[in-house]
């Protein structure tokens, strides 16, 4: 299945209903993003037609993602997300990414037509809203060879591949993981600290304490410790981790973008397959080691995203989501 913004729009434009347009805003919403920020906003042009989706400049993360690469992954999340809603609603979304005319806010243009819907889109629609981040220990089960194939052919299908390092490279990642763990920037810490919630509910956004999973006691998981929480408990995690890379060809805007429709593919075919996931970015935030995490023999490429993959226990949504109310405007 190709990409809808490589498609080619020579369908008619549909009448959306502001209640039909907060339904898909909603569906949007429910994308990850680095520490929750959610970075997006929207503009609907009624006039036009066109759904903007801009970067929202006020949650940008200028320690740890100074170049905006993962508000991109983020914004591409959401942006896949809307794919999805509009596929079940019997739509086509076509998506037309940095569209040059508009501001360099603006990631996205989106024009919801009748024709040929994303089928396949279309039936991940109900994992958008059980998809969590599971920052718990997972068992130690394989995943089969054939449900890795799917993942891999959802990030495929977006333009990216993912990879599940063996061997000596399995190894690396690992080291490099820990190392970036162990070696957290002081900036880093304040940032990732200013984004932690005390509670579930405390706010729309960021990362309720509740939600951040044990303490590793043993194992070799990529976790993230967010900082020193006494009262959180400690856990045995996975001996041998499952990890996979996702990673695009070249390294621009356009590809982050890209890169965050398939890694929302990805997710939402590993939760509809029964599949925990959680996102290991610490050693992404730093440009030597996210360097290191590629294996040269596997071609050219750029690592995008970690992933910690498994069968883990269910856990709740504890994290907040913004309204549409929040992030959408409409204007003639």
């Amino acid at each position: 299945m190709t990409s809808s913004s490589q498609a080619t729009d020579t369908t008619d434009a549909v009448t959306i209903t502001e209640a039909h347009l907060e339904d898909l805003v909603r569906d949007a919403c429910a994308a990850p993003s680095m520490h929750n920020a959610q970075p997006w906003a929207y503009v609907y042009h009624r006039r036009s037609g066109v759904l903007e989706l801009l970067a929202d400049a006020a949650r940008t993360l200028p320690e740890e993602d100074p170049r905006r690469r993962a508000l991109h992954l983020g914004c591409g999340a959401a942006l896949f997300n809307l794919r999805v809603a509009a596929a079940r609603a019997g739509l086509h979304a076509w998506v037309s990414p940095l569209p040059p005319a508009t501001g360099g806010d603006v990631l996205a243009a989106v024009r919801l037509r009748r024709g040929e819907v994303e089928r396949e889109a279309a039936t991940l629609h109900p994992a958008v809203s059980e998809r969590r981040t599971n920052r718990q220990p997972y068992a130690e089960t394989r995943i089969p060879e054939v449900v890795r194939d799917q993942l891999d052919r959802a990030a495929t299908a977006e333009r990216a591949r993912l990879v599940f390092p063996q061997g000596w490279h399995y190894r690396m990642v690992l080291d490099l993981l820990a190392d970036a763990e162990a070696g957290e920037a002081p900036g880093h810490r304040a940032e990732e600290q200013g984004w932690l919630r005390s509670e579930e509910g405390e706010t729309p956004d960021g990362i309720p304490r509740g939600a951040l999973g044990p303490r590793m006691r043993e194992g070799e998981a990529a976790v993230r410790e967010f900082g020193e929480h006494p009262d959180r408990p400690w856990a045995d995690f996975e001996r041998e981790p499952q990890i996979a890379l996702l990673l695009t060809l070249r390294d621009e805007p356009a590809d982050w973008l890209a890169a965050g429709q398939a890694l929302q593919r990805v997710l939402l075919t590993a939760t509809r397959a029964g599949l925990s996931a959680a996102p290991v970015t610490r050693a992404l935030e730093e440009p030597s080691l996210r360097w290191l995490l590629r294996d040269p023999s596997e071609g050219p490429g750029h690592v995008q995203m970690v992933l910690r993959l498994g069968y883990g226990p269910p856990v709740p949504r504890s994290t907040g989501r913004r309204t549409p109310a929040e992030v959408l405007t409409v204007r003639d």
